[in-house]
């Protein structure tokens, strides 16, 4: 019998990505010679890469039309076609490639009678990485209750410990802390990290801040409340590169981001700050050492994702999650 030869898609973005690993773990400890195929953006093209699950990662990037690429993938024989995304993109790659695919409950309906009247109704209580496995049914695969998982390169790991040694920072007393988010409305207030780097090092410990270009002038600000116990390394990192820094860390700080979904994937316990969004959208760390803090307000949930403001203007969400709770949480936190 030959080999599996699978195709799956997954565009974006980082979270909803690291949350497939499980997937293709079970799928290649179920069928050790299937190839797995992962048609993703280039962007992530470098965190996937060192991926063994995975015998091929083919980047878009956004630019080139997708017909190019699914000139390529049509006359392949695959044996299995997962859609791990159900938009419109990857709607579009399955009629230009062809052939029978399938795809995820997304839960769409149940999520927005949530947001909208603010009823749980939600009958399929899964993570959604679990139901990413309806893709896969004809594999007979099942979760095997463990993390999501990203390997880190040598490269990668190498230029996290040059950059840490450089600067004087040991990775036994490192809490890594991600205070952007994709939407303002996931992002806990700058005053509130400021106070959280204030008793953390205060504590003895040191503090690196994480995140994209976007994050650069505020993980300046927030590293030089710390001098010489804190670090910023956003916007100088890649993904790759952010994934190792979390893996030398003893623990990361995050809102529900797909840094947060990283951490989880490099084994590091993680605090997270939940708040526009609720755990029933099944997207809270998976199967990791965590905690997640978040308040039970009669407007929660108000977006699918967050957004650019909150909707009511006061954003207690997040300003009510305090910077003693956070402390605390990071101290309980196993290791």
């Amino acid at each position: 019998m030959p080999a599996f030869n699978i195709l799956a898609v997954r565009f974006s973005s980082l979270g909803d990505l690291v949350l497939t690993t499980p997937l293709f773990r079970a799928i290649k400890q179920a069928h050790p010679k299937a190839r797995i195929t992962l048609l993703t953006r280039a962007e992530y093209v470098p965190l996937f890469g060192h991926n063994p699950r995975l015998g091929r990662v083919i980047g878009w990037d956004g630019l080139v039309p997708l017909r190019a690429i699914t000139r390529e993938l049509r006359p392949i024989r695959w044996s299995h076609r997962l859609d791990l995304h159900c938009s419109l993109r990857s709607h579009l790659v399955r009629r230009l490639v062809g052939g029978l695919w399938h795809g995820y409950p997304k839960r769409r309906l149940a999520r927005a009678i949530q947001i909208r009247f603010k009823r749980d109704v939600y009958r399929d209580r899964r993570h959604v990485a679990e139901r990413y496995f309806d893709a896969a049914r004809e594999l007979g695969v099942t979760p095997d209750d463990e993390s999501p998982e990203v390997f880190v390169s040598m490269e990668a790991a190498t230029a996290a410990d040059r950059f840490l040694r450089e600067r004087g920072i040991g990775d036994r007393t490192l809490i890594a802390l991600v205070p952007g988010a994709a939407h303002a409305t996931k992002r806990w207030p700058e005053h509130h990290w400021a106070g959280l780097i204030a008793a953390l090092t205060a504590k003895g410990l040191a503090v690196i801040i994480l995140g994209g270009a976007a994050e650069r002038e505020q993980g300046e600000r927030l590293a030089a409340l710390a001098p010489g116990r804190g670090a910023s390394a956003a916007g100088r990192f890649d993904l790759a590169g952010s994934a190792a820094l979390l893996k030398r860390a003893r623990c990361a700080v995050a809102g529900d981001t797909g840094l947060m979904h990283l951490a989880t994937a490099v084994k590091t316990p993680v605090v997270t700050l939940l708040g526009p969004t609720v755990g029933a959208f099944g997207f809270l760390p998976y199967q990791a050492r965590a905690t997640v803090l978040e308040r039970d307000l009669d407007c929660r949930p108000c977006s699918r994702m967050g957004g650019p403001v909150c909707p009511l203007r006061h954003h207690h969400c997040l300003e009510w999650i305090t910077v003693d709770e956070v402390a605390e949480a990071v101290r309980r936190l196993p290791q």
